[in-house]
């Protein structure tokens, strides 16, 4: 299975970006010494690991601590090694037990789908909301149909204001 792993860091002079290589990575810890690895000062690092056109996670690290992760779907875990070691420990699925809400329009009530009802997103939905993409909102683009993770990780990034930077390495 094929990925794009890519930080965005942020340091006082705004943020820097750069491809990491996850090959070889025995465990989650690994990958979070990665993306310290980048910028060993950062006040911020986000690690966007997109993986065969269908999977999306989200790792970040506050000045290099407590690490967070959201997965866009826990299936990833069952399709590669990758996936497992980046999502498999998460028992958390975002949508609980009900995927669907109902949506009142007019005289009708229909069913929409909060999240892609093929998926099963898992972490911590919430890891964006300070930086102005609250739950609802991430998990709205991860379901989005027609949206691939390079387009959730490029809408991301262009509301984070890094969006060149990530840009950058896809045209590497």
């Amino acid at each position: 299975m094929s990925y794009f792993a890519a930080a965005a860091v942020r340091v006082e002079g705004g943020w820097t970006a750069d491809e990491v290589s996850l090959r070889g990575a025995t465990d989650i810890e690994e990958v979070a010494d990665r993306l310290r690895d980048v910028e060993p000062d950062a006040e911020l690092s986000l690690l966007f690991v997109e993986a065969d056109d269908a999977y999306l996670v989200i790792l970040r690290l506050d000045e290099g601590e407590d690490l967070r992760v959201f997965g866009s779907d826990s299936a990833y875990a069952e399709e590669s090694r990758l996936g497992a070691l980046l999502v498999g420990d998460l028992k958390t699925s975002v949508t609980g037990d009900e995927p669907r809400a109902a949506v009142t329009g007019g005289d009708e009530e229909t069913e929409q789908p909060a999240v892609d009802p093929e998926a099963d997103p898992v972490g911590d939905a919430d890891i964006l909301a300070d930086l102005g993409i609250p739950a609802q909102k991430l998990l709205a683009l991860c379901a989005h149909e027609g949206m691939l993770p390079a387009d959730v990780t490029a809408e991301i990034c262009q509301v984070l204001g890094c969006a060149d930077e990530i840009e950058e390495l896809r045209e590497v």
